[in-house]
């Protein structure tokens, strides 16, 4: 009879709504032993700057949480397992005018609903130089950066998100354009969005995790219902590309005040029950959980060899 009033009425499935990623990331982890409970950042107010003069005429740069490819740190391509010894533990930066072979194997994105074959889709670069090309923006920054996804607060408040405004500042940026992928960098990216916006920067954060952008009470957020690694766009679509920039560049034109959150006009397929996946243990068989966790031991052991060597 539900099902039938619903059909009726037109209503959407209760599942085809924001991802509860929060949630999900809590209960997986205490599944496979890890009872702590992770502390996620969480603010009531946000900062709030605007643009002195329109996007259109200010210098834009890029801030993400993709690694480059890095020749011996095992598999970092389309479909690789999650891969710890390709994380990176210091503030990145890239030559905006060259190009850059950007992975995601490092974090937890969507797996299994996305194919990780066009870094358009988390790396929006050429559809800024684009906009910059065709007037959208007044400039790519000369550097983009790379945000390291720590899962401690302090350090990224207090060592990383000071670090990338020095250098945004040194390149005279006026405005940053931030796209997270996994649930943690969409932490890491609203932190350092709060930052640079605190100190005179307008932002925009791209992204995919609704909850945990807004439990961090960001300036500007542009929600894609997509799954997670896919914040700036659709993969192989360039249309839908370039729209999710322009969305994300009028939102820094048009918001009046701060907490202002965006819905992408695009839908990500029809057949929402993709939502159903994501850490979802009424999907993950009881035995593979045992599984899991060995994997997960494992992949930090190899993260911490990485920071290890870095320090």
């Amino acid at each position: 009879m539900l099902d039938d009033l619903d059909a009726a009425l037109g209503f959407a499935p209760d599942y085809d709504s924001a991802i509860p990623y929060m949630l999900r990331t809590r209960e997986y982890y205490k599944a496979i032993g890890y009872t702590t409970p992770y502390r996620w950042a969480h603010y009531i107010d946000a900062p709030f700057h605007r643009l002195a003069r329109p996007v259109a005429q200010a210098r834009v740069a890029l801030i993400s949480t993709a690694a480059p490819f890095q020749p011996g740190k095992g598999d970092q391509g389309p479909g690789a397992a999650y891969n710890g010894a390709a994380k990176y533990f210091d503030v990145l930066d890239f030559d905006s005018a060259a190009e850059h072979d950007m992975r995601i194997s490092h974090i937890g994105y969507d797996r299994k609903n996305t194919t990780a074959t066009d870094s358009g889709t988390w790396f929006p670069h050429a559809q800024l130089r684009r906009a910059a090309a065709e007037g959208r923006i007044g400039a790519l920054a000369p550097r983009m950066f790379g945000a390291p996804t720590n899962r401690s607060h302090r350090v990224t408040v207090e060592q990383d998100a000071p670090t990338i405004l020095a250098r945004c500042r040194e390149d005279g940026v006026e405005a940053a354009v931030l796209v997270p992928n996994c649930p943690v960098c969409h932490q890491t990216i609203s932190l350092v969005a709060r930052h640079l916006e605190a100190n005179g920067i307008a932002t925009v954060v791209m992204g995919c995790a609704k909850d945990i952008v807004e439990h961090a009470a960001v300036p500007r957020f542009l929600w894609s219902d997509f799954p997670l690694g896919n914040g700036a766009g659709k993969p192989h679509d360039v249309a839908s590309q370039a729209e999710t920039l322009n969305q994300a560049l009028a939102l820094l034109d048009s918001a009046v005040g701060p907490r202002t959150t965006m819905q992408n006009r695009l839908r990500w397929a029809e057949d929402a029950s993709w939502k159903l996946d994501y850490l979802n243990l009424e999907r993950i068989p009881a035995e593979e959980l045992g599984r899991l966790r060995a994997e997960f031991d494992r992949q930090k052991l190899a993260a911490k060899a990485v920071s290890s060597k870095a320090a």
